[in-house]
């Protein structure tokens, strides 16, 4: 197990590939360095994984815990920033634990549940507990975490190389990806990279399934998110996640589908944000502006001002409910926010990134094993097919909420009716965050997994022939 108090330091030199010696114990110890390899200093490997975020080293750990030559590329130097609400639902420290990961070492911070604000109204609400997801969750900073499990994968066998931006996929004469092309270092120094199959866990933007023509899908939700650290010694240990709920738009006082959030870090800071769905009936606002008259109706003991702001405003958007399909074309595999699988009612996307990382590498270690033709074609058909049996469901139910929370007649009936019953928000928290455990006797999930049962779910077919819209 590896220490989570010593990720500040790179594991990787800039422009070197970093695993970790055969034989060598997963310990805390930094990788040994070891110089990329190949033609015009590019090297070859099973597996190139693109992006070195969750979805990204999830990847790459399954992928060399079962033995895969497996090189993880990253376009930035650890540590670096991301901009997030630093919190984590049950859903996500059930994958931190199948990484290996420790959870009760130093540096993460536990929370109980989550705390609902509207107006005068507030409920507090542990998280459910199951024989899948636990009952508690966490926070930690993105400037250590990525790299956390950015050296478990190295820890586990892949090779990592860091100040690395890849520019697009190769293909070869049959369209097929067989590679990445990429400018390694300060210097920019063109390399290329070749492999069986490719995964794509470069974010939002999604170069590489842009160059194979997957464009956004318009009819789903897209978020928007600020964030900013703010010094919070009154709130920097709460037990809970805080959301609050009745957010609104300056101009017509209406409330936006959406939510501020107030994450204790335990350090001494708080991360405080926004996020809101972006669609037509929100119309246009100033997230920003929202925001600062936000944090004015905090209480000043809180210490969420100006004099006690703890680095910039920061914001991202969040692609949502597989807004960017089929997640499987042409040897190259997409996995976290390139494929749009943040949760359209929570803005959640850790936990959604690293479960497809994980079956991105189950599905990639049973096509290796067979023999290159259609045989390893179909394997790799599984992955989009597994993907929305797991998720294609709850992703519509989702969605239809989110469209249900740009109506503002259903918003009021949310924030200031459906507060005040802590069942029925209990009964939210397992929807909203999807902690519903199909195997558990608890009647709340078995009427929520109904629900979503009766949900048609859709496969969307790779029309690789077809010019994209």
């Amino acid at each position: 197990m590896i220490d989570p108090t010593a990720t500040t330091e790179s594991p990787v030199a800039p422009g070197a590939a970093a695993r970790v010696p055969d034989g060598a114990a997963p310990t805390g110890a930094p990788a040994e360095v070891i110089p990329a390899q190949g033609p015009a200093g590019g090297s070859d490997a099973d597996v190139i994984v693109v992006g070195a975020g969750p979805g990204g080293s999830s990847a790459a750990y399954h992928l060399a815990r079962c033995g895969v030559d497996v090189l993880l590329v990253e376009k930035a130097e650890f540590p670096r920033e991301k901009v997030c609400g630093d919190g984590l639902t049950p859903r996500a420290v059930h994958q931190l634990v199948r990484m290996g990961i420790d959870t009760s070492a130093a540096g993460w911070v536990r929370n109980r549940g989550l705390r609902f604000v509207s107006g005068r109204h507030r409920v507090e609400l542990d998280w459910p507990e199951g024989p899948r997801f636990p009952g508690y969750g966490l926070t930690r900073t993105r400037m250590d975490f990525d790299e956390l499990l950015a050296r478990q994968a190295v820890l586990a066998g892949a090779r990592l190389l860091t100040g690395t931006r890849v520019t697009e996929p190769v293909l070869d004469h049959g369209g097929r990806v067989v590679g990445v092309r990429a400018l390694a270092g300060p210097e920019r120094r063109p390399v290329t990279f070749g492999a069986q199959v490719v995964v794509a866990a470069d974010g939002g933007p999604a170069r590489l399934a842009l160059c194979l023509g997957l464009e956004r899908r318009r009819d789903r939700p897209v978020g928007t998110a600020i964030r900013r650290y703010y010094r919070s010694p009154a709130r920097h240990r709460d037990p809970y996640l805080e959301s609050w709920l009745d957010l609104r738009r300056r101009q017509d006082g209406c409330i936006l589908p959406g939510y501020g959030w107030v994450f204790p870090l335990g350090d001494g800071r708080v991360n405080v944000g926004l996020g809101v769905l972006n669609n037509a009936r929100t119309g246009s606002f100033d997230i920003r502006t929202m925001l600062t008259e936000w944090l004015a109706r905090t209480p000043a003991e809180w210490g969420l001002r100006e004099e006690n702001a703890a680095g910039p405003v920061r914001g991202a958007a969040l692609p949502m409910g597989f807004n960017r399909v089929p997640h499987y074309r042409a040897g190259m595999l997409l996995v976290g926010d390139c494929g749009g699988m943040v949760n359209p009612c929570n803005g959640e996307g850790i936990a959604y990134a690293m479960e497809s990382g994980e079956l991105a590498a189950e599905v990639i270690v049973q096509a290796l094993a067979r023999p290159s033709g259609p045989g390893r074609e179909q394997a790799f058909q599984r992955y989009p097919r597994e993907l929305h049996h797991r998720h294609g469901r709850y992703y519509r139910l989702a969605t239809g909420f989110a469209s249900l929370m740009a109506r503002p007649a259903f918003t009021r009936l949310v924030t200031h009716e459906v507060i005040r019953s802590p069942a029925a928000m209990g009964l939210m928290v397992r929807v909203l965050s999807n902690l519903v455990d199909g195997s558990s006797p608890d009647l709340a999930d078995r009427l929520v997994n109904l629900a979503i049962r009766t949900v048609p779910v859709r496969t969307p077919r790779d029309r690789s022939l077809s010019p994209p819209r």
